[in-house]
């Protein structure tokens, strides 16, 4: 049931993020385009009709989004930055010890941050308060808050639960480009796989 469960978020993160960024993308490109054709005299009785002051506004709330669902994607595959100079420099125990006290503080600080998101949306709509272009409620705006926190908070359980149980934490090689069979190669393994020759007139 639980794998399930993971499965499912998995794909609704994705999709959420994927969707999000791809709406975000247009909407901004519709109001460039907009804005570009109403300098032209010859479209300005056309483009007067639509109203694009919105574009701005909606782009920045999606973007907030996935900026909050990214976070909780980034944890569970590992793109995180960490700075890990000390931590490998100690024995199997005690990394193992700071590396599960690093997890728990990600689980604490995410599910404080939730809980708090939580009760300002709570706050916020028993108010009138609106988006300045669209005058949406901003309750389902600050939604992102408590949903993204508790979805991180969820994913730092899962890596700690894995952590303590198998000793591995997820990791992307940042080197590695998906969809490139020739990332992570070295720059000689590559020069002779394309038959690239040195230059000899010493330039």
């Amino acid at each position: 049931m639980l794998k399930i469960l993971g499965r499912l978020l998995d794909h609704l993160e994705e999709w959420l993020i994927a969707v999000l960024m791809a709406a975000a993308t247009l909407i901004i490109f519709a109001a460039v385009v907009h804005r570009f054709a109403s300098g032209l005299p010859a479209l300005q009785p056309y483009t007067q009709r639509i109203n694009m002051s919105w574009a701005q506004e909606l782009a920045i709330f999606m973007v907030i989004w996935v900026a909050k669902f990214g976070a909780a994607y980034g944890v569970r595959v590992g793109t995180h930055v960490g700075v890990d100079v000390l931590v490998n420099r100690l024995g199997p125990a005690k990394r193992r010890v700071l590396v599960t006290i690093g997890l728990v503080g990600g689980v604490l600080f995410t599910g404080v941050i939730g809980t708090l998101g939580a009760n300002y949306v709570w706050q916020i709509g028993h108010t009138d308060q609106t988006s300045e272009e669209m005058e949406l409620p901003m309750w389902p705006i600050y939604l992102c808050i408590p949903l993204g926190s508790y979805l991180m908070c969820f994913r730092f359980l899962q890596v700690t639960w894995t952590y303590t149980r198998h000793g591995t934490l997820p990791h992307r090689d940042h080197g590695q480009i998906d969809g490139v069979a020739g990332a992570g190669l070295d720059l000689d393994q590559i020069a002779i796989e394309a038959d690239i020759k040195p230059r000899d007139d010493g330039a």
